[in-house]
């Protein structure tokens, strides 16, 4: 996936969480639901995350410099987990909060109806920017199921739109839930409780996505179908060099490290090798464009044996 149409996804879910948080935000005030002042928190914290994540985009385009030699590409990463912060320590932390406020001090919701009408006009919005954001996570994900295709994705920006947008039409449903019994019921907490209800949403979203982003910072791998290809381009371009060792590092969404140490054939000269090298970096990149940087280091297969660590004993 390109970052135009990463950075596509984002913009669209801000600028529709930016309105529907001024919205609720009204609509809370003016009917006094704790459930809706919940759900305004929730669209106030994902328009800043999407700003983050638009920053971190913008961030990861920067150019490799003597300090940063492989590049930014990792910021969008970082700015990824920062999101997943926010949602567990504001979004969550202040629903919850809010919710038990009300639970302590339960208080009559006014023009209820004015909430469903904002409620329902939300769901509409925000379901148009789930449905943008899924369409681009089910455009890369190919024939991988959808679990899988979030646990291999290296682009943390679309996924995390993607979930935020699902926990917030979850939370909208909650909360008109909520707002729903304590007004047909006269059972003023249960607006309370909707409110903590959605803090919990947010919790178990802000887990998954910090669990996710977590491997990506600590450094992952290229997905498992690249390494495979590789190999096999190696096997097939000349069975005069064999594969040692083949590690790979994710340093962005869109920028793969290979390092390769092959053994070559004793009776090559040293121009063979050079040549077979550029030709095997070419082939790779060409076939993968998320390469873009490729080391290969020429070594016996008995030397690099003797030179791998060996685990040491229990």
């Amino acid at each position: 996936m390109s970052a135009s149409s990463s950075k596509h996804v984002v913009i669209a879910a801000l600028i529709g969480n930016a309105l529907i948080a001024v919205t609720k935000f009204a609509a809370a005030m003016y009917t006094g639901s704790s459930a809706m002042m919940s759900e305004g928190i929730h669209s106030l914290v994902d328009t800043t995350n999407q700003a983050l994540l638009l920053y971190g985009i913008k961030r990861a385009a920067t150019p490799a410099d003597e300090a940063h030699p492989f590049g930014y590409g990792r910021e969008i990463y970082f700015w990824a987990f920062v999101v997943a912060v926010m949602i567990f320590g504001v979004g969550a932390g202040v629903a919850i909060f809010e919710g038990f406020s009300k639970l302590a001090n339960p208080t009559p919701i006014k023009n209820a109806f004015v909430n469903y009408i904002v409620l329902g006009l939300a769901f509409v919005f925000e379901a148009a920017a789930w449905w943008v954001a899924f369409r681009e996570f089910n455009r890369k994900r190919g024939t991988l199921g959808y679990l899988k295709a979030v646990r291999v994705s290296k682009d943390p920006t679309v996924f995390t739109v993607l979930f935020e947008d699902s926990a917030a039409m979850l939370g909208i449903v909650v909360a008109f839930v909520g707002i729903w019994f304590a007004q047909s019921t006269g059972q003023l907490w249960m607006d309370g409780a909707a409110s903590a209800v959605i803090g919990v949403i947010l919790i178990i979203v802000a887990a998954i996505l910090a669990f996710e982003c977590k491997g990506l910072l600590i450094g992952e791998g290229a997905t498992e179908a690249v390494i495979k290809n590789i190999r096999a381009l190696v096997r097939e371009h000349s069975t005069e060099a064999t594969v040692n060792e083949l590690l790979t590092l994710q340093l962005g969404p869109q920028d793969v490290l290979v390092n390769m140490s092959l053994d070559f054939n004793s009776d090559m000269t040293s121009d063979d090798v050079e040549r077979l090298v550029s030709q095997l970096e070419d082939k790779i990149k060409a076939a993968h464009k998320e390469v873009t940087r490729v080391f290969i280091e020429a070594q016996s297969f008995a030397g690099h044996s003797r030179r791998k660590p060996r685990p040491e004993p229990v």
